[in-house]
């Protein structure tokens, strides 16, 4: 929702950092907005379509995400990156209410936690499709500043990765769709 969060050149999963420098330029990005005092944060509850399993593959590399249900006011999810039958990465994930915002927490297996904060909800319609994009930034140098997790209505998840690596743009998108966590086996929208 990365499954698909990426290593900050040796900071995320080390296969999609690959994917990343490989990857197009992105349109120059905004300063994430400040926070309102007066905007009550959104609820996690927002989020619970993403319950269950995720599956894309992008330049040979398959990757999951399997987030569980909402409880106890946390949504925990794992992703893991594989090339054939070996594992390049993996990431603990959450998403938690904090004083200041919904945050989308990530531990990868090489590095340490780092979290995105909630910047912005949106609906954007492309021709007979309407998603759901939610996005969260972090103000830090390192390579991704934003993850944006756009929802379709035609039963795909797309996780956008985006930000500057030595100065250049980079955005890097991951298509998903909805699986049987069982037997990995896309299902019906």
């Amino acid at each position: 929702m990365i499954a698909m969060h990426i290593s900050s050149l040796g900071r995320y999963a080390a296969g999609l950092a690959v994917l990343a420098l490989a990857a197009a330029g992105a349109a120059a990005q905004a300063p994430a907005p400040a926070a309102s005092a007066a905007t009550a944060p959104m609820p996690l509850s927002s989020l619970a379509w993403m319950e269950g399993c995720w599956k894309g593959l992008v330049n040979k590399r398959d990757f999951r995400e399997q987030w569980m249900p909402l409880l106890g006011n946390l949504m925990i999810g794992v992703s893991q990156t594989t090339v054939g039958d070996k594992t390049i990465g993996y990431e603990y994930l959450r998403f938690e209410p904090r004083a200041d915002g919904v945050y989308y927490v990530i531990v990868p297996s090489d590095a340490k936690e780092d979290s995105f904060r909630l910047s912005d909800r949106a609906a954007e319609k492309l021709g007979d499709v309407t998603y759901d994009l939610f996005t969260f930034e972090r103000t830090s140098t390192e390579f991704p500043q934003r993850i944006v997790y756009r929802r379709g209505t035609e039963g795909w998840l797309y996780a956008e990765v985006s930000g500057t690596v030595n100065g250049a743009d980079r955005k890097v998108i991951y298509p998903m769709q909805r699986i049987d966590c069982a037997t990995g086996y896309v299902l019906d929208k």
